[in-house]
């Protein structure tokens, strides 16, 4: 049994966010390359964004502070903290509105 405080984490990878050139900081909380899951911490500063990349498989967003943009294609999704967001499965880029932190969640299908 293991407990994390998904709170401080987030809390912890803004900060590093802030500190790093790129404002941007990520985490693996549980899983990695050798599990299907991955859960994933990722804090982006105001305008940050991660680039348009593919869907490694199943995908979830859980925004857990700040406000982020989900895109894909001409469709586009806002996030606010405490909302849900089921990642389509296309080519898609996440850009912050504002400081935000998300939990990501994927489940590889391949």
């Amino acid at each position: 049994m293991q407990k994390i405080s998904i709170e401080a984490f987030a809390r912890e990878h803004l900060k590093t966010a802030a500190a790093s050139t790129s404002g941007r900081a990520a985490g693996t909380v549980f899983g990695g390359h050798e599990r299907v899951m991955r859960q994933t911490v990722i804090a982006l500063l105001t305008g940050v964004s991660l680039s348009e990349h593919e869907n490694p498989g199943e995908a979830t967003i859980y925004v857990l502070s700040g406000r982020v943009r989900l895109k894909a294609g001409d469709d586009v999704w806002e996030g606010r903290t405490g909302d849900f967001l089921i990642v389509p499965d296309a080519r898609h880029s996440l850009e912050a509105v504002e400081d935000s932190t998300v939990l990501m969640t994927v489940a590889k299908t391949s």
